[in-house]
């Protein structure tokens, strides 16, 4: 049986006394990794930010796993509902203390620091094994986008809300992005929204619906 994860019916967003996009819909279903398209302008990180709770619709309706939003309490919806934007927020200090900062929020509650898993995955994704001891202040614009995205997967979600994810990244660590995307959602009661400008990366990483926004407001 499919498990719907998202359902977003009639979604509809004015920028100033324009729509931006209206009667939108969109579902994402369990092991499904989306994609969301559209020129510069045309708000698809807008619909990222509505879509976990962010930011507000003017029409329209999100549920998750059926249910309302708001049942959910929104901070801990946007624990499970997660969007990565493309320059993620960094904090003065270490990589390590950017992953482990955000348990300390109540709705984190419960999960353990991962150090181990956070060397594992940097190594995946390139980086060599003294990667958590870096200052943020340092890190390059990928650097930082790995950062943020290695921190997501730390706080294990069911859904990623990815922002051009790899839009600082060569291509061998792309793909390396892409790869550890698929397996964690591979098998598990997950999905993925990926925004993406690239139409190569678009057929590569799709496994699910494909939205295209039209032009910007």
């Amino acid at each position: 049986m499919t498990t719907h994860l998202l359902n977003a019916k009639q979604l509809g967003r004015r920028v100033r006394d324009s729509w931006l996009w209206r009667g939108l819909d969109l579902e994402l279903t369990v092991g499904e990794c989306g994609i969301l398209t559209g020129p510069s302008g045309s708000g698809k990180s807008l619909l990222l930010r509505v879509l976990c709770g962010l930011d507000r619709e003017d029409e329209g309706r999100v549920r998750f796993r059926g249910n309302p939003v708001d049942q959910y309490g929104l901070p801990s919806f946007r624990a499970k509902v997660m969007y990565v934007q493309q320059q993620p927020v960094l904090l003065p200090g270490t990589v390590e203390e950017n992953l482990t900062f955000p348990i300390n929020f109540q709705v984190h509650d419960g999960k353990a620091r991962a150090s181990a898993r956070a060397t594992e995955l940097f190594s995946r994704l390139g980086k060599p094994h003294d990667f958590l001891a870096e200052r943020a202040s340092v890190l390059s614009g990928g650097e930082g986008q790995l950062v943020g995205f290695v921190r997501a997967l730390l706080l294990d979600p069911d859904i990623l809300l990815l922002d051009e994810p790899t839009a600082h990244l060569d291509l061998d660590t792309t793909r390396r992005v892409e790869e550890v995307v698929h397996e964690w959602v591979e098998g598990n009661e997950r999905a993925v929204l990926w925004t993406s400008h690239d139409p190569a990366q678009v057929d590569r990483v799709r496994c699910g619906p494909l939205i295209r926004l039209g032009g910007g407001a």
